[in-house]
């Protein structure tokens, strides 16, 4: 076509026709594919900010595509989405979403109640929706498809023509609406996730309201978006008790143990441990600053999607050193501890006791192998000494069990007569001097004591971190059991886990031994040897007094 022929008019035609296949097209593709929309739509709703793509905006769209609300074809009908914060997360869930599946994909009839953990939070993402829907841009589109009454049109409800409605409210306060999708957008704050008061009302409402506001129970859909913080946040009840969910998680650094696969396709495109999933707006040096003013909890948590760093908390796993022997070490000395909580209630947590043996870790000879000497005196190897002197300890056993008082009594006994037990440990409270009553009354005649420990105030968290370097330096063994793993597991989520009875048992017998000087470490028994061998001739003191 030779464009210089056209009349004037012509080329109008011609270049209104263009713009109207262009706007066609562009319609057509937001209509198909939600992150098309996104892109169409960002500056209607962030007109200061550019737009940044990441391929985790894809991967969340496709779980959103793939939800099955009311009289929609998707696959899932409850989603969890864990992401770190900053990934667009509320924008993409709470705004973008509803209105792309009102609009572009014509079921305006849809019923939102969309909640977070603050009735300002869902009113923000609200009032954006609201303006989204009400733009030019977007009434230019779908206009005859999507129009808001003028009888409910506020902040924290809007509805439309077709009677679909998008309803804010906080966690907690889901009652009287009932909706086709329910968008739960963080349900904890940082600080009501720390509190086990207000995370045990979210976790009732979320168990007790949320399911029964729902119009079709077979139907209707519930989307969970939110950033770890405990371990038994929503996200924790929800894989703890197999709700059901289809889980996406995406860490802000790659784990390739963790890698995320889920039933439509998706699998976590990263290779390398360490890929980070947003690098261009969180590129390393970012996410290193920011993993500097967080701390470990707060990275592993809102990062990383586990409420546990890596290896673990106070305690890593990998302090505690393996025993891989068929048998255990002849005992010196065996000390037993019971966190107490005599009752079978599950929601309660169990009675807890582990078993642990003091032994010297060696022959308790000098080994003179490499030559130290001080003011020309030759002194045998203290480095070597103290490998194969000092005192170690070995976790022999452990349980956690929900018990009657007398059943718990009769558990607590067979254990420790099983497993030839010197001494047993019970915290001085009431179920602990309850417990520790009825065992004197019962087996004051057996071969042990009975002592009732006082913590002095100190909280679990500082009885944790005074015995955390005889982790570090290697004093603390365990086995390669199942039981073992369980209280190691549940030591390196501390204090973020669901548990802490086991916890407790391991730090009330550690402190025990170490106030009592049967567990001495590396640094003090090397001082001791120095010391007494070095400037006053006098031998050691005796590893047990008696």
């Amino acid at each position: 076509m030779n464009l210089e022929n056209l009349s004037r008019e012509h080329l109008l035609r011609l270049a209104q026709a263009t713009a109207e296949a262009r706007f066609r097209d562009s319609k057509a593709a937001a209509e198909k594919d939600l992150v098309e929309f996104v892109r169409q739509a960002w500056k209607t709703i962030e007109p200061g900010a550019p737009y940044v793509h990441g391929w985790h905006i894809d991967a969340i769209a496709l779980h959103l595509e793939a939800v099955s609300g009311f009289e929609t074809s998707g696959d899932i009908n409850r989603l969890l989405i864990n992401v770190p914060p900053g990934m667009m997360k509320s924008l993409l869930t709470s705004v973008f979403w509803p209105a792309w599946l009102w609009g572009p994909r014509n079921m305006p009839h849809l019923r939102f109640l969309c909640a977070s953990h603050s009735q300002s939070l869902a009113i923000r993402d609200s009032t954006k929706m609201r303006r989204l829907i009400q733009s030019e841009w977007y009434q230019e589109r779908w206009g005859d498809r999507v129009v808001l009454t003028g009888d409910q049109n506020a902040k924290t409800k809007f509805e439309n023509t077709a009677t679909g409605f998008r309803e804010a409210v906080a966690s907690g306060s889901i009652t009287g609406s009932r909706g086709d999708i329910v968008i739960i957008d963080d349900p904890h704050s940082v600080e009501s996730a720390a509190s086990d008061a207000m995370r045990e009302t979210t976790k009732e409402w979320f168990l007790e309201a949320v399911p029964t506001r729902l119009n079709n129970p077979a139907q209707s859909a519930i989307v969970v978006i939110m950033q770890r913080l405990h371990e038994e946040d929503i996200s924790g009840i929800i894989l703890d008790k197999d709700l059901g969910y289809e889980h996406l998680c995406l860490p802000m650094e790659f784990e390739p143990t963790m890698r995320c696969e889920t039933s439509i396709g998706f699998v976590d495109r990263r290779k390398h441990d360490g890929d980070l999933l947003f690098p261009q707006r969180f590129p390393k040096e970012v996410v290193e600053r920011d993993k500097a003013v967080l701390g470990p909890y707060a990275t592993a948590g809102q990062f990383q999607q586990q409420p546990t760093p890596r290896g673990g908390g106070i305690i890593k796993s990998d302090w505690w050193q393996l025993w891989d022997q068929p048998a255990y070490p002849p005992f010196d000395y065996v000390v037993a501890s019971v966190d107490t909580a005599y009752t079978t209630k599950q929601e309660n947590d169990p009675s807890a006791m582990t078993v642990w043996g003091v032994w010297s870790g060696g022959d308790n000879k000098a080994y003179p192998n490499r030559q130290i000497t001080r003011n020309g005196e030759m002194i045998f190897d203290l480095e070597r000494q103290y490998t194969q002197d000092h005192p170690k300890v070995m976790m022999i056993y452990g349980w956690t069990e929900r018990l009657e008082l007398h059943d718990l009594v009769e558990k607590v006994r067979e254990t420790m007569v099983d497993y030839g037990v010197d001494n047993l440990l019970i915290e001085n409270k009431a179920s602990g001097y309850s417990v520790a009553q009825e065992i004197r009354r019962m087996y004051n005649h057996e071969d042990f004591g009975v002592q009732l420990i006082d913590p002095k105030g100190l909280d679990k968290v500082a009885r944790l971190y005074a015995i955390q370097h005889l982790f570090s330096e290697g004093l603390i063994f365990a086995p390669n059991r199942p039981w073992a793993d369980k209280v190691i597991h549940q030591t390196a989520q501390f204090p973020k886990g669901k548990h802490d009875d086991l916890v407790d048992t391991v730090s009330m017998a550690l402190s025990f031994l170490r106030k009592n000087n049967m567990l001495v470490r590396g640094a003090e028994w090397t001082a001791d040897l120095d010391s007494s061998r070095l400037h006053n001739g006098a031998p050691p003191p005796p590893l047990y007094p008696v």
